[in-house]
């Protein structure tokens, strides 16, 4: 029986656009990266998306989690929030995902709080 193979690291733009691809898969709204790098020091993206409900948003986080760990062999260091469902956030250490209902989206404002970093905007 042979070890399974370890994959390539995967550069931390390329991750932001896999995260994201798969939030797109469940129907996530308003996917955004925004490129942290040079504005923080911890990561270089953030991935935010909007969830319709408490259940998208954990459907969101579900799929994220899975296909990352299916296709890549990567687990998030850290998971927060999953049990309320409004705002979870997956830390990927180059990329911190967060997932929020509409809500939550509107009162933290994330991408007004980090307003000088680039941003895509992911259809």
């Amino acid at each position: 029986m042979t070890a399974p193979r370890a994959s390539a690291p995967i550069e931390p733009a390329q991750l932001a656009d896999l995260v994201a691809n798969y939030a797109s898969d469940v129907k996530a709204q308003d996917i955004v990266e925004l490129d942290l790098r040079g504005v923080l020091g911890y990561t270089d993206y953030f991935v935010v998306a909007t969830g319709g409900s408490d259940r998208q948003v954990k459907a969101i986080h579900d799929r994220i989690h899975e296909n990352m760990k299916k296709d890549h062999g990567l687990l998030p260091r850290r998971v927060e929030g999953v049990s309320e469902s409004r705002w979870i956030l997956m830390d990927y250490l180059d990329v911190i995902v967060h997932i929020f209902t509409a809500e939550a989206r509107e009162y933290y404002r994330l991408e007004q709080l980090w307003g000088e970093a680039p941003k895509r905007e992911i259809e």
